[in-house]
């Protein structure tokens, strides 16, 4: 099978066998693939959970929690594609030999569902995690250990609706454009800098014009510069609270000036004051 048909099994049945079939292609064996996303979750800070296997189903020492669940979701979503295959209601595989059919009832009946996956087992209870987009903004709402499905696709959807009802999305930007960092023994005199990551911020409504920026940078670099080397830092804040931070990062390469360079330099200056 082709990994777009096993990706879709995946995203929209819950195949498990697709899962394991993944996991062995990817890293050789279920084991080293399980390994890997330990490795991931501990990147992505979720720190109360572990894997034992990758499909979910029930295993000693295999837990997570609804936060890990949204963390994991966010980053799952950071691929643009993957709504490609979360989104589909029904399809089939195997030159429609076999049918598909989406268990998360929301892409149905919630405005701007994107996903994400359900999930049940006996220990677990009936469990999801939603996405949904209104706007330009996407929100995730994890619900687990439910007693019937359909209580956790109202669960799920009463937390979407508090979302988007009660917050928004913020213009972050420094109303100020961020100074150039100066740059010692340099073939440029500066580097100017970016903030890594987004801005824009989550608040409540209401608090749209409470939004101020603050930064820090080196007072002075020494070349060489490489593009993307730390400089400094944005603090977003919201009504005073500090609610944010992101990198500020060298904008580009400013390499180190030769002998002949500084030499030059010195000759020039001599030449001006003679």
């Amino acid at each position: 099978m082709a990994v777009d048909d096993l990706l879709k099994a995946v995203a929209v049945a819950s195949g498990n066998d697709a899962a394991v079939a993944l996991a062995e292609h990817i890293s050789g064996s279920e084991g080293a693939f399980v390994d890997a996303m330990n490795r991931r979750a501990e990147e992505l800070g979720m720190t109360h959970t572990h894997f034992a296997n990758c499909n979910g189903l029930p295993a000693d020492n295999h837990y997570s929690c609804a936060y890990d669940i949204a963390l994991m979701s966010r980053a799952l979503l950071a691929h643009d594609m993957i709504r490609n295959y979360t989104s589909i209601w029904m399809d089939s595989l195997r030159g429609g030999a076999f049918g598909l059919a989406n268990t998360n009832k929301l892409l149905r009946t919630y405005p701007g569902a994107t996903g994400l996956k359900t999930g049940s087992t006996d220990a677990a209870g009936y469990c999801v995690s939603a996405s949904a987009m209104q706007g330009e903004m996407e929100l995730i709402a994890v619900v687990l250990g439910s007693d019937t499905s359909a209580n956790r696709f109202d669960s799920a959807a009463n937390l979407l609706n508090y979302g988007f009802a009660g917050w928004t999305l913020a213009d972050a930007a420094p109303q100020e454009p961020i100074p150039a960092v100066p740059v010692k023994l340099g073939r440029a005199d500066t580097v100017a800098v970016y903030p890594d990551g987004s801005l824009r911020i989550l608040v409540k409504k209401g608090q749209e014009t409470a939004v101020t920026t603050g930064y820090e940078l080196e007072e002075s670099v020494t070349a060489p510069v490489a593009a993307g080397e730390p400089l400094g830092r944005l603090t977003v804040y919201v009504d005073g609270e500090a609610a944010a931070e992101l990198p500020l990062l060298a904008c580009d390469d400013v390499e180190r000036k030769s002998f002949g360079d500084i030499f030059g330099d010195l000759w020039r200056r001599m030449a001006m004051q003679s």
